[in-house]
């Protein structure tokens, strides 16, 4: 631990996790409250110093203590990094390959641009199931390109596949649990297949997986996506146990090739990790501190994509309007959001998740003038009670979130509103939980995201008194749910008799409808004559109304 420091003296970063450093953010002045993380406005910390002016110290003795009312902040060194192994790719550009690309036969290059190293794993197949959140299906896209770089194919079935992959998630402890349930399947059937598991369970675990299913060859967490090729090939020339924890990094995951699962919506990563330390929450343990994508490398994405025919893009991060780009550009959120929408050919831009504390009213003011960008926020509040909040660690009151919603409410565009709540935290009493309830009548969500409460590893919500029954969570979710159905009824269906655009993604055999979203985000369910209508744009007149959907009728 450094010493006790004065005004003035450089000092090293540190974070709250052991081995991680801490990426700090900031203006050049700024006031700093510490709740056990480093969060500022502002460009990322690197190569040169900064002046800060900081308010009268005041936290744990865990960590540095600073004194004085200037300090100058030096990042630390970054330590050697260990030389990578030669890509396999001889291409001159990314470039992104559909579904359909992976069910070509053995051996079936997808592009002239792959090397032909990649005929070394001609025939080679494999199969990879996603838990959890949209960052998880990206990462999966990612992940996919990087095999179908080396010469493996998809398949529909993990029987089927040489190589299995469950990239996984531990928000909450069920996902963990049907993870494990689904290694155990292979306890005496894995017939000689490479069994891995990828993303936040593996991070969590890490080695401990080995020991509780010895048949899994490979384990690497999100943090270290940008080592699969040098870890597959590891596996590929006979290593048996094979990992990839590391979470000290400042890189992002990107690959050469990307599988796009959806022909009609792109995800693209903009930010990884996070630098927050919410007290139940499990990503700054399992994806590492928060790491931005150069604006160039977004935007020459977006621009790929829409070369491609995407016209609708969603940007993605654990905390997306953190984002601030590390290149010379030095873009800011709202910034990156205009320049993506301006892109010739994108007729939609969508993000998420937003943290409150990082929610600008200029992002509001970007989505009243800029018409590419969609009308949905989302927004998680957790719960109605600034107790709760506290003890949660999310750096807002009630209050204070209530003056963001007021900005969005008095935007010129009307904008949808979702949000995620958590019932049942430690020490959440009835009182608490009114409050929760008393917040949803204000906010007015057309959609809400709700959980019980899920003790995690590593997190210091773990150690909490007070923990609300299983029973009594259950119940509350309960009355949430149904609360929240009332209100959602309500707003939708003042919507019967107008005409939405709605961006059509399926198609419904059985019922004769076709399905799409409205710019703000709502899911319509409709009829058409006509017989071609996937990635079309469509006017669609609303006829019914429930509570998670629209109905309606093609728009002549």
């Amino acid at each position: 631990m450094p010493p006790e420091l004065t005004g003035g003296q450089p000092c090293e970063v540190y974070s709250l996790h052991p081995g991680i450093k801490m990426h700090l953010k900031g203006m050049k002045t700024w006031d700093i409250t510490f709740s056990n993380r480093y969060k500022f406005e502002g460009g990322v910390l690197r190569k040169k110093s900064w002046e800060a002016r900081l308010q009268p110290p005041a936290f744990s003795q865990r960590f540095l203590r600073l004194g004085g009312e200037s300090l100058r902040l030096v990042p630390r060194a970054r330590p050697p990094q260990p030389p990578m192994l030669e890509s396999n790719f001889t291409m001159s550009r990314p470039f992104d390959v559909g579904i359909e690309s992976l069910n070509a036969p053995p051996g079936t290059a997808p592009s002239k641009s792959v090397s032909a190293s990649s005929s070394l794993n001609a025939g080679k197949s494999f199969y990879l199931e996603t838990f959890g959140c949209q960052m998880n299906d990206h990462d999966s896209e990612k992940v996919s390109g990087v095999l179908l770089g080396r010469g493996y194919r998809a398949v529909e079935s993990p029987a089927e596949a040489d190589l299995v992959l469950y990239n996984t998630c531990s928000i909450r402890e069920k996902a963990a649990q049907k993870v494990f349930a689904r290694l155990g399947d292979w306890k005496t059937t894995s017939n000689g297949k490479i069994i891995g598991v990828l993303g936040c369970v593996a991070q969590q675990e890490g080695e401990e997986i080995f020991e509780r299913a010895p048949w899994v060859s490979l384990v690497c967490g999100s943090a270290s996506y940008r080592r699969l090729p040098e870890l597959i090939a590891q596996l590929e020339t006979g290593g048996r146990r094979v990992t990839g924890l590391e979470l000290d990094t400042e890189e992002t995951f990107e690959t050469e090739i990307t599988r796009r699962d959806n022909p009609f919506r792109a995800y693209l990563t903009i930010i990884e990790g996070c630098d927050y330390s919410c007290s139940y929450c499990v990503v700054p343990h399992t994806r590492g501190p928060e790491r931005s994508r150069s604006s160039q490398s977004v935007l020459a994405d977006v621009r790929r994509l829409a070369d491609a025919g995407y016209t609708e893009i969603q940007l993605l991060g654990q905390t997306v309007n953190s984002y601030r780009d590390p290149s010379p550009r030095g873009l800011n959120f709202v910034e990156l959001l205009l320049q993506v929408a301006g892109v010739p050919g994108i007729r939609r831009v969508r993000f998420t998740t937003s943290h409150p504390n990082d929610f600008t009213r200029e992002i509001v003011q970007a989505i009243d003038s800029t018409p590419a960008l969609c009308d949905h926020i989302h927004l998680p509040v957790q719960s109605g009670s600034t107790p709760v909040l506290r003890a949660m660690r999310r750096t807002y009151t009630r209050d204070e979130y209530l003056e963001k919603i007021e900005w969005i409410r008095a935007a010129r565009r009307p904008i949808s509103l979702t949000t995620d709540v958590i019932v049942g935290f430690p020490g959440e009493t009835e009182g608490d939980f009114a409050e929760t309830l008393s917040l949803l009548d204000i906010l007015q969500c057309d959609g809400v995201f709700s959980f019980k409460y899920s003790p995690r590893p590593n997190t210091p919500a773990l150690a909490m008194p007070d923990a609300v029954p299983e029973e009594e969570k259950g119940r509350r979710l309960a009355n949430l749910l149904e609360h929240q159905r009332k209100i959602q009824v309500a707003r939708n269906q003042p919507l019967v008799g107008r005409e939405f655009e709605v961006l059509v993604d399926g198609r419904h055999d059985a019922r004769g409808q076709w399905t799409g979203r409205t710019t703000s985000n709502r899911t319509v369910n409709f009829v058409s004559p006509r017989e071609s209508l996937l990635g079309e744009y469509v006017q669609v007149r609303v006829t019914r109304a429930g509570p998670n959907s629209l109905v309606g009728e093609q728009a002549f």
